[in-house]
């Protein structure tokens, strides 16, 4: 490779001796654009795994250093490509995009002047590759010529000085799904629930995901957090903060999204502050997986407040 993370560091990619079964960025053809870097070979991992949690439908994931900054299914490519850039316009630029159908020209022309660093799909359509090409000489296609499955069982490797750490892949989680409180969530939002947390997943924890449907069937992250050191931030200042952008930028009505929105968190949430935030918000749908010492405390905070919050049992930390 040209550098690594950054140009004073030398790096090479050594492709494993037996590849995966599944596609990946490997053995993927580079269609258009520079040779890809450091960097895009780990945000374009990134965004192909949490493409995969979304490989049943027609969907878009946006990526920034490895976190998801935009998400989206949609009836067609075209649709989800264009709500998932809405989740932050500002954060999409530069990103790393992979879809998960092949990309037509209703689809390449969703990205018309906007800068991308790669785009990943199955296949690119001949009409929209050439309108790519002609958009830009660098933006990196890349095609992994077969469809997207869903994640794979695999290992998970990390090297730390002086050993290497090993795990299993956070996929086919055994979630539970108990109503803990008096308001109860809708099953017609379970699938948003679902949504929240096939994306949360692979955000940088502590991490926060808005998803609302924002069209009968299809789901987007409305607003995130990511990556910070206490939750009531990702919360307060992050994911609340976006979302309320978004609404106000598209001139939404804020009661009518709120009513179609589920607050996902990675993890439990440690004190009250964090449903009162939510609260004073808007939010009536929790999702988060529970057993924190100060459940009965959130518990009694969400019945005041007539929010429903669901526990699903099983944690979703990434770092």
């Amino acid at each position: 490779l040209r550098y690594g993370e950054n140009p004073h560091q030398q790096a090479i990619l050594r492709p494993d001796a037996t590849p995966p079964p599944e596609a990946n960025l490997t053995t993927a053809r580079i269609l258009h654009g520079k040779a890809m870097s450091f960097n895009n070979y780990v945000d374009g991992d990134a965004a192909l795994e949490a493409a995969r949690e979304l490989h049943a439908a027609p969907a878009a994931v946006i990526i920034k250093h490895t976190n998801p900054c935009g998400a989206a299914t949609g009836a067609m490519l075209a649709e989800a490509l264009a709500e998932a850039w809405e989740g932050d316009v500002v954060s999409a630029f530069g990103s790393v995009i992979a879809v998960t159908r092949p990309v037509d020209a209703a689809a390449a022309q969703v990205l018309k002047g906007r800068f991308v660093e790669a785009l990943i799909a199955p296949s690119f359509e001949p009409d929209a590759l050439e309108f790519l090409q002609n958009k830009s000489k660098n933006i990196r296609l890349l095609s992994l010529d077969c469809p997207l499955s869903a994640p794979l069982a695999r290992k998970v490797i990390r090297q730390i000085n002086g050993a290497t750490l090993i795990q299993d892949a956070d996929v086919n989680a055994p979630e539970e799904w108990r109503v803990v409180t008096r308001a109860i969530l809708p099953d017609d939002l379970r699938p948003t629930a679902e949504f929240g947390i096939r994306v949360g997943k692979h955000l940088k924890s502590n991490a926060i995901v808005l998803a609302w449907e924002y069209a009968p069937g299809q789901f987007a992250i409305l607003g995130m957090g990511a990556g910070q050191p206490n939750r009531v931030d990702a919360l307060r200042k992050l994911a609340l903060e976006k979302a309320r952008e978004n609404i106000t930028r598209r001139g939404l009505d804020m009661a009518a999204v709120l009513a179609r929105t589920v607050l996902v968190s990675d993890a439990f949430f440690p004190f009250a502050d964090n449903i009162e935030a939510a609260a004073e918000f808007g939010i009536r749908y929790i999702v988060e997986p529970g057993g924190s010492k100060q459940d009965a405390a959130c518990i009694a905070a969400c019945d005041q407040h007539g929010i429903a919050m669901v526990f699903t049992g099983c944690r979703h930390f990434r770092h």
